[in-house]
């Protein structure tokens, strides 16, 4: 894979058509790309717990009023037990991953600690699970139009409603996804 064409800090909009369950109107921000395959987390489908649920979980007090009440997202259908925070700013936590100069995912207990005593970065959005692609998986679901995909904003990861996503993101690149056909034709 050419590094330029990387889609790191690109949002994967699910096109219309994408009847797999774990992907049906999604938008999934892609935290890393590369030769080996992709990784990312779905931005746009919540569960039904809050991140007070896995405080009490893990035996973390929380010290600040209103983050226990920050929804919890189904990441993706890869390790659903396994926690994620895409936050910003980038910060200094035991394992994150860097993806952009201010926008990093990290998975270790440290950050949801710091979250719960007011320390935590300015913005966050949890996730159990995570979506994955083996080399070459995605580069195919591109080719074969399961996906659309354009650079991300932090404000539709951070700061959208969640329930307008999907559109949003798909607005950025120009399109509107309710305008797309699930029929195909042939010149």
């Amino acid at each position: 894979m050419d590094p330029g064409q990387s889609l790191r800090n690109h949002f994967l909009i699910a096109m219309p058509t994408l009847a797999d369950p774990n992907f049906f109107h999604t938008v999934t921000y892609i935290c890393e790309h590369d030769e080996e395959g992709a990784m990312g987390i779905v931005v746009n489908r919540l569960t039904d717990m809050s991140l007070g649920d896995i405080f009490a979980h893990m035996h973390i007090e929380a010290r600040t009023p209103d983050v226990p009440d920050l929804p919890v997202f189904q990441g993706g259908p890869v390790q659903p037990e396994r926690g994620f925070v895409l936050h910003q700013p980038l910060g200094d936590w035991e394992a994150t991953l860097r993806v952009t100069e201010d926008i990093g995912l990290t998975a270790s207990q440290d950050i949801l600690e710091a979250m719960a005593a007011g320390h935590g970065p300015y913005r966050a959005l949890i996730a159990l699970g995570y979506a994955g692609w083996g080399a070459g998986q995605l580069e195919q679901e591109m080719a074969d139009n399961a996906w659309l995909s354009g650079p991300a904003d932090p404000t539709i990861l951070f700061e959208t409603p969640v329930k307008d996503r999907w559109e949003a993101a798909a607005r950025l690149i120009g399109v509107d996804v309710n305008l797309i056909s699930g029929d195909t034709g042939h010149a």
